[in-house]
């Protein structure tokens, strides 16, 4: 795919992603395992990449260690052909202090701009789910010769207080923009409805140094897109909203149009996990034209072995996603996730759960509605996931009773990153 103007990339990487804890105590959120075969990052990179975009910074800086190793072995594009993606660290450019906000990221990484000089930034976050051909949305920014364009997606009112709400006016400019209010404002004429923000956006590049430099000396600010550059913008009239329902893939089916998901909570993680192992999912990884990108461990394929129906030895799996390397030993598994070189062990029971790499479930063991860490060895006869009593004495539980298992859990060593 071929643009004709200039465009530079940034995605911020750097969030902590303290409500999907312990899932990010040893990685930052855009670095966590999602899908089986994937981090949570991939997704708007191959958006990126998908759409002919081919030069990216991603800033990091909480516990970046584990997003950069996998970055550096599976994102590498061509340098002869000027391409790259470029983790780049916090490195206290414009001070002694770290990132202050969305907006103090980029501001203190202005350099990098300045050094390309592209015709627009787009400035996406790096831990959300979803596929979006990002040159409809410069090509609707340019045709609106517009200075900032924000995309927007409807969501349900009760979820709508975690976004930032949009308000919008016939003409798709944006009336208002506040940041994760307590009480939202639903869409004219649908009640059960709030516009919200992507947190994805495209600016002119001059607006976004000018914009970034003025707001870096307001000692009010929190120097954040959300909170202060955005709400500023739109006081101004500056801000056009790009409605991402119209937004179009290759391959795309009628049910994945709009899919845009949020998993910065355990219950959301999960259940976006689950939407993966439907018949007909309504996001699908499996469109060989948006391929979802990634580095994949050199492991063999998956194997399923004993039919031994009389005894009830049996390795199956249904609904489910098997990552190559995994070994489903007389096992049976419904609904659930496996990352790389998994391994369900004989008379094992494991249903609608997400296993990452290395997970060895004992035999006997009947593990549901759990998430469970990298390299965790469960123990023979264990049961996760049937008493929530127990389970809240031994492990970490989403609010809605998702059971976390983490290598201390069973005094399992190494690292988890």
């Amino acid at each position: 795919m071929q643009n004709n103007y200039r465009a530079l990339a940034i995605i911020l990487a750097g969030g902590e992603g303290k409500r999907l804890f312990p899932l990010t105590r040893d990685r930052v959120k855009s670095a966590v395992p999602f899908g089986g075969a994937y981090r949570i990052i991939d997704f708007v990179l191959s958006n990126f990449v998908n759409s002919g975009l081919y030069k990216i910074k991603v800033l990091t800086q909480y516990k970046s260690h584990s997003l950069n190793t996998h970055l550096s072995r599976g994102w590498r594009l061509s340098p002869l052909l000027d391409q790259y993606v470029d983790p780049v660290p916090a490195q206290m450019r414009r001070g002694p202090h770290w990132f202050q906000g969305t907006g103090d990221a980029v501001y203190q990484n202005l350099n990098l701009i300045l050094d390309d000089n592209p015709d627009f930034v787009c400035v996406f976050s790096g831990d959300h789910i979803f596929k979006m051909n990002i040159s409809q949305m410069i090509e609707a920014h340019i045709q609106r010769n517009a200075q900032v364009t924000v995309s927007a997606i409807p969501v349900p009112i009760e979820e709508a207080s975690a976004f930032g709400i949009v308000g919008m006016d016939s003409s798709g400019m944006a009336t208002s923009f506040i940041e994760k209010p307590k009480h939202p404002a639903h869409m004219p004429g649908n009640p059960q409805m709030s516009l919200v923000s992507m947190g994805n956006y495209v600016f002119n590049t001059r607006l976004l140094i000018d914009v970034l430099t003025k707001d870096a000396q307001d000692k009010d600010s929190n120097h954040d897109f959300g909170k202060d550059i955005l709400p500023k913008l739109t006081r101004e009239g500056m801000v056009h909203v790009y409605d991402f329902s119209q937004n179009t893939i290759p391959g795309m089916t009628d049910l994945e149009q709009g899919y845009w998901k949020d998993i910065g909570q355990l219950d959301a993680y999960w259940q976006t996990h689950m939407d993966l192992v439907s018949v007909s999912p309504a996001f699908n990884l499996y469109n060989p034209n948006w391929v979802i990108r990634t580095y994949r461990p050199q492991v063999p394929p998956a194997k399923f072995v004993f039919a031994d129906e009389e005894n009830r030895r049996i390795g199956v799996a249904t609904d489910s996603i098997v990552s190559g390397g995994c070994i489903i030993s007389g096992g049976q598994i419904d609904r659930t996730i496996l990352s790389p070189s998994v391994r369900i062990n004989s008379y094992s029971r494991v249903s609608e759960s997400i296993l990452f790499d290395n997970v060895d479930i004992g035999r006997y063991s009947r593990i549901n509605r759990a998430i469970i860490e990298k390299g965790v060895r469960i123990p023979p006869h264990t049961v996760i996931g049937e008493d929530p009593v127990e389970d809240r004495k031994r492990f970490h539980l989403s609010d809605s009773g998702v059971v976390v298992v983490t290598r201390e859990d069973f005094n399992n060593n190494g690292d988890s990153s």
